[in-house]
């Protein structure tokens, strides 16, 4: 059922298996799933857009973008309920480089495509040492709160935050760094 949580069997690389307890079934033959914290930890893009069948179809920084890029692949016209090697063989070639160009609206690319040194599988998840550890290097620095918004934006944890976490992570780190 569209919108309820399932369980979804991952494939990455061919061979490496996941099992995902919480992927979203986001439509007919797609689910979104925050990617498992031992895959691919050089990638700070944690959301994925998988085939029912566990192939990676595209991934994205924030949950919320990948819903959008779902919301893309409905308008495709593609049936995502295809097994999966005539979708492969479907999105190949030009016709790959379509379905990315349209995704990119929505801030998805073809997985793998990000790329970040360190493990930095903690992107989109904080704790509250995190934001002190934000806010004290944050009123190091003499930072604004307007500074300090720009930083988050391209730092791990903080950039892979769905819009209202990161508005309330902001608020609770300008408000520790006791900027303006």
């Amino acid at each position: 059922m569209i919108g309820e949580i399932t369980e979804y069997k991952m494939i990455a690389h061919g061979e490496q298996r996941y099992t995902i307890r919480d992927a979203i079934q986001a439509a007919p033959g797609l689910v979104v799933f925050r990617m498992p914290a031992e895959h691919a930890i050089n990638d700070p893009a944690r959301w994925r857009i998988g085939h029912h069948e566990g192939l990676g179809i595209a991934e994205a920084m924030r949950g919320e973008d990948a819903l959008k890029g779902v919301e893309i692949l409905k308008r495709t016209g593609i049936d995502w309920t295809q097994d999966a090697d005539t979708i492969q063989a479907t999105v190949t070639g030009e016709a790959a480089r379509e379905l990315y160009s349209k995704l990119s609206y929505a801030w998805c690319e073809a997985p793998g495509s990000a790329y970040m040194p360190g493990d930095v599988t903690s992107n989109g998840t904080y704790t509250d040492a995190d934001v002190q550890t934000a806010a004290d290097e944050f009123k190091a620095d003499k930072f604004s709160a307007y500074d300090i918004l720009l930083a988050m934006t391209y730092r791990v944890p903080w950039m892979g935050l769905d819009t209202e976490p990161f508005n309330e992570a902001h608020d609770r780190i300008v408000r520790a760094a006791g900027a303006e």
